[in-house]
């Protein structure tokens, strides 16, 4: 580099070290005893996480900034719009906010930022989206708001021609409100009090007054309104989010006469949580329901959580979920914490089309099944039209990063509720559309934190590790020519990676871990599974076969191993598993990353010192793997884990029956890799499910529809396709040799069954 370009870069970093430099701010004289600094221009807030006020001061800032990282010692935090809009809608004001943060600052607050959270807190929740009726109402108690948006270009026509222009009624008087679980479920201000027991008695009272006082003066007020229709609700919704009125969406279901009760309670002998509680004292606050996001780690407890909401509402419940068997696993939850009738709560997938007994009751489906364009079956479209033909109390949203896709908002369109609750813990998209939430949904009421749960014990403690694994000459050679789907390929079948994979399934299976094994590429899947002879779930696997597999690992000792492809990468409850071995991923996606760790966060009955779980991501050495590996651990690491790097596995050449330990096997594996691979395509299809009809190639995942087919020339005798081979069976799946539960045949089989054998006598 010419001392030029070296001087051009040193002037360039020394203007980014004075864009972050902020010793212009002045101090308060008692800025030991603060707990936060702030970045005046971008809003970012950081936390002392070893101070002896920082309990007080991240509850209040997870009420109003979003979390951006949060390892030990140091958090990072944003404010946001959104995040002012979730903190409005728990009963918090600006000026409230501002003090607060004042009380807690090591610095003055600056001008600009008390401006920004005035302008952002000032309108919201001035506007409510209402059901009433199957109708849709646009609903305020300022009348002139209700004027501005009727006057504006896009709003205005949307208005259902011939209602009155505005109505007015009388807001229903709010009162305290029992959530079941709680161990002192006084009402909402109990159950919202902070956590904190160890409190310091020199702490401002007014602090705590701000973070658990709401806001009840909308008792007995009027409110206008004026009708939209049902298909005009989503443009509404955004449109007043650009207009700077937010839509808040609230449901008094203790005063709503029109829907039936649900006869549905927690067991008595059901205690959520703490952080339980907390999440769902921001969406009761008030006595009403707030439709809104709580993001909880995997395994810590998110489908109680919508349980015990479904249990606080007692209205219809509709529940979607990623796939079919997600859904099942919703219902025998709902059957194990609370005291449902199983008469009153059913499915609706590609298996069970039945509507419950009562007049309410709980449905369970799946995104697809609901969303989906295609010509239905006469069962399917009865059922869809029972869904879409009435008014539900309350609709959970399992996983709800997946709904911004445009086939998941029609979901929100076709099925009209009072309320919604999503229910993630990854809140990431690699796109932009995750921001869509805000109106689709609502905003986020709850986010807990990962590493503090798991000092608590709540969810396991996990040891991450990246596993380098290089790739022979041969292999690597062929790797640089190859289109990007077959390195792909290539990177996931690396010998030395099937070596590492089975190495480490012997090892924790030994130490009596269960283990689950996921890979992206259909092909590498399958070939691993197969050639270690363990049980094996992808798309094409059926709901049957599924199911069974799932139930011997969770029970049978024999079955330690699981390979899944993507579609375990959410909603499968498997709290048995605690280990977990990565070969294979979906290009950078953090959100993966994520749901992956998540299958082996469940907090496990074994006490270990230290971790009791274990995550394991195989890279091959200078691939593509490499870059895109450090791209998913983002996410993670910003929550406080730590990947630990492992360049040799020690004694794994010591390991019995080591797979393609030759140089001639892995020529053999490569060149039957690159012949099984020539024109193929993985292409993972599970109807019924969030996956389904998705392909997991590159290329060829663009290329839908198009002609695959290649014209060449041969001789005749070659069209067999097997000159010069042997036959040799690679594709036995282990799953053929569980044993197959005995289906009960049916009364009228049995019959038939009696007359046979009264002729043959």
């Amino acid at each position: 580099m010419s001392l030029k370009r070296k001087a051009q870069k040193a002037t360039i970093d020394l203007r980014n070290i004075v864009k972050r430099d902020f010793s212009y701010l002045a101090t308060n004289p008692d800025s030991a005893n603060r707990p936060l600094w702030i970045d005046p221009d971008k809003g970012y807030i950081i936390l002392e996480r070893f101070h002896p006020l920082a309990d007080l001061a991240t509850d209040f800032l997870v009420t109003i900034a979003e979390p951006q990282s949060r390892p030990a010692f140091l958090h990072e935090y944003k404010i946001t719009p959104h995040s002012l809009y979730a903190a409005v809608s728990v009963g918090l004001n600006g000026e409230d906010i501002i003090s607060t943060l004042d009380k807690f600052l090591k610095t003055e607050l600056p001008q600009s930022i008390k401006e920004f959270i005035r302008s952002c807190t000032k309108s919201y929740g001035k506007v409510k989206l209402v059901l009433k009726s199957n109708k849709y109402f646009v609903e305020s108690s300022d009348a002139d708001v209700l004027q501005t948006l009727l006057k504006d270009s896009i709003i205005g026509p949307l208005r259902v021609i011939g209602s009155d222009e505005i109505t007015t009624t009388r807001a229903p008087a709010l009162g305290g409100l029992v959530i079941p679980g709680t161990k002192n479920a006084a009402g909402a201000k109990q159950a919202n009090l902070p956590q904190n027991t160890n409190k310091d008695a020199s702490e401002p009272d007014q602090i705590e007054a701000v973070l658990n006082d709401e806001d009840n003066d909308d008792e007995q007020e009027a409110v206008h309104a004026f009708e939209i229709p049902d298909s005009a609700v989503e443009s509404v919704q955004k449109r007043c989010l650009e207009l700077s009125y937010p839509i808040l969406e609230e449901y008094d279901f203790r005063c709503d006469n029109i829907n039936p009760d649900l006869d549905i309670d927690l067991r008595p002998n059901t205690q959520i949580r703490p952080y339980q509680e907390k999440s769902l004292s921001k969406m009761f606050g008030n006595g009403r329901a707030k439709s809104g996001i709580i993001v909880l780690p995997c395994g810590a407890g998110k489908t109680l959580v919508g349980i015990t909401a479904a249990c606080t509402i007692r209205k219809g419940v509709i529940v979607l979920c990623t796939s079919s068997v997600s859904a099942v696993q919703w219902r025998n939850e709902f059957l194990k914490w609370s005291n449902i009738s199983p008469e009153d709560i059913t499915t609706f997938t590609s298996d069970s089309k039945e509507k419950f007994s009562g007049s309410t009751g709980v449905i369970v489906t799946t995104y697809s099944m609901v969303t989906n364009s295609r010509e239905r079956a006469h069962d399917s479209k009865k059922m869809m039209d029972f869904l879409a033909g009435r008014e539900w109390g309350l609709m959970l949203l399992d996983e709800v990063h997946v709904v911004p896709a445009n086939m998941f908002r029609r979901v929100i369109s076709s099925i009209k509720t009072h309320s919604k609750l999503g229910l993630t813990a990854t809140l990431l998209r690699e796109d932009d559309k995750i921001d869509h939430l805000n109106f689709l949904i609502g905003p986020k009421l709850y986010e807990a934190n990962w590493m503090e749960l798991s000092q608590q014990g709540h969810i396991a403690k996990v040891q991450c590790a990246e596993v380098w694994c290089s790739m022979p000459t041969v292999f690597y050679e062929q790797y640089l020519h190859v289109s990007s789907r077959m390195k792909r390929t290539l990177a996931a079948i690396n010998p030395s990676k099937f070596q590492a994979c089975q190495y480490l399934i012997n090892y924790h299976e030994a130490r009596g871990d269960k283990i689950i094994v996921f890979s992206d590429e259909l092909y590498s899947l399958k070939l691993y599974a197969y050639k270690l002879k363990r049980y094996l779930i992808y798309g094409g696997t059926s709901q049957e076969e599924r199911l069974r597999v799932l139930d011997h690992f969770r029970h049978n000792p024999e079955v330690n191993t699981l390979f899944l492809s993507k579609i375990g990468d959410t909603s499968l409850d498997l709290p048995e598993a605690t280990c977990l071995i990565q070969i294979s991923s979906q290009f950078g996606s953090r959100r993966q990353e994520a749901q992956r760790l998540g299958r082996i966060l469940r907090a496990k009955r074994r006490n270990d010192e230290g971790f009791n779980a274990f995550f394991y991501s195989l890279v091959s050495k200078d691939t593509s793997e490499m870059h895109f590996a450090s791209k998913r651990q983002a996410f993670l690491i910003d929550q406080g884990y730590a990947f630990k790097v492992i360049t040799k596995l020690d004694g794994i050449k010591k390991t019995p029956d080591l797979a393609f330990a030759t140089p001639a096997e892995q020529r053999e594996l490569l060149q039957g890799t690159l012949v099984d691979n020539e024109t193929a395509v993985d292409d993972e299809f599970a109807a019924d499910d969030l996956w389904g009809g998705e392909k997991t190639g590159g290329k060829g995942a663009k290329a839908k529809g198009k002609n695959t087919v290649r014209r060449v020339a041969g001789y005749l005798d070659e069209l067999s396709g097997v000159q010069d081979m042997a036959y040799i069976e690679r594709n036995s799946s282990a799953n053929n040799g569980l044993e197959r539960k005995k289906v009960e045949k049916s009364g009228f089989f049995k019959k038939i069954d009696r007359e046979n054998k009264r002729q043959k006598k």
